[in-house]
């Protein structure tokens, strides 16, 4: 998992929060999760790093690399 990977988890105050690996503190809060997953996928394809989305009970639901992926799918074609 890359330090700086992306999460899409619920905010202790309500709504969902985006935060860093690592971090205690939420790097944004929104309303709801799709508003935060378009945030995080922004951040992540900048930053070439991980979104995780987690749901509600704080299970990872998702997975998705926008950076240097170890393990890239194989092409099927």
């Amino acid at each position: 998992m890359s330090k700086d990977s992306q999460h899409v988890v619920p905010s202790q105050k309500g709504g969902w929060a985006v935060r860093k690996s690592g971090s205690s503190r939420a790097s944004k809060i929104f309303h709801t999760q799709v508003e935060a997953i378009t945030y995080a996928k922004d951040q992540a394809r900048k930053n070439h790093t991980e979104l995780y989305v987690h749901g509600k009970d704080g299970t990872i639901r998702s997975r998705n690399s926008y950076g240097n992926d170890p393990f890239p799918p194989k092409d099927q074609r």
